[in-house]
């Protein structure tokens, strides 16, 4: 199955800036923190970390770059599938 490059690409962005975004929303309402101290904890393990008050600029920082990064990602991953999928 061929994948289309720009498809998978805006998927994989989409994706990973809106995980980013709920990110923001945690640690805008507080429950970063908390959940961060869950996640730890489940796995038998300090958490090292202190989240910080939120900042709007660095958010949209955030989700920006990360998008980007995502659909950089994406769309190398849709290149290296179709090439692998034409040597079958």
């Amino acid at each position: 199955m061929k994948l289309n490059p720009n498809k998978t690409a805006l998927t994989v962005g989409t994706f990973v800036g809106l995980w980013h975004f709920v990110w923001g929303l945690l640690v805008t309402f507080g429950f970063a923190q908390i959940l961060l101290d869950f996640i730890y904890g489940i796995h038998f393990m300090n958490n090292p970390f202190t989240i910080q008050p939120f900042d709007l600029i660095k958010w949209i920082t955030l989700v920006v770059v990360t998008t980007i990064v995502g659909y950089i990602f994406g769309y190398i991953f849709t290149i290296i599938w179709n090439k692998v999928q034409k040597q079958k």
